[in-house]
């Protein structure tokens, strides 16, 4: 099932099941995976891109591998905080791969998230070969770290 609403999405996620995060691009799909309680996201790795029934194998063999809870997708907004053609992909994306599975999916709002995993890179002083092979999976993982900094916050708030 598909959230909009990050509360909605968050109560129907079974307890002590971790989350993945995917950031989703025309070639590749970086995945990240958080712990079971839920507090830190943490880099897995990089999809190479092949066809969606391909994808949507990978995906769930992870998902099951690592008993998630539930789907994140970084929303590609515009700067504006308009969606385009790449926000329509993704949600297509998020529509197809509901079909394969029960688990709850949401979106959170990518903006700058590439940006931010390539500044921790380079401050770690990654080589450009390194970068260009974990910036996907790492821009996932801080879409991911968002998520689940905003359900903790709502925890708190409870």
């Amino acid at each position: 099932m598909i959230f909009d609403n990050i509360e909605d999405f968050a109560a129907a996620i079974a307890p002590m099941q971790a989350l993945a995060g995917l950031d989703l691009g025309e070639k590749t799909i970086g995945v990240a995976v958080s712990d079971s309680l839920r507090r830190v996201a943490t880099p897995l790795e990089t999809i190479r891109r092949k066809k969606f029934t391909l994808d949507a194998d990978r995906l769930l063999a992870i998902i099951e591998n690592r008993a998630i809870g539930g789907v994140v997708l970084g929303l590609p907004r515009n700067m504006d905080g308009s969606e385009g053609a790449r926000c329509q992909s993704t949600r297509a994306f998020a529509r197809n791969l509901s079909n394969l599975t029960d688990l709850p999916i949401t979106f959170w709002d990518e903006r700058l998230s590439t940006v931010a995993a390539e500044r921790a890179l380079l401050e770690a002083d990654t080589s450009r070969k390194r970068r260009s092979e974990v910036i996907d999976h790492v821009a996932a993982a801080y879409i991911l770290q968002g998520i689940l900094d905003r359900m903790q916050h709502l925890e708190g708030k409870t």
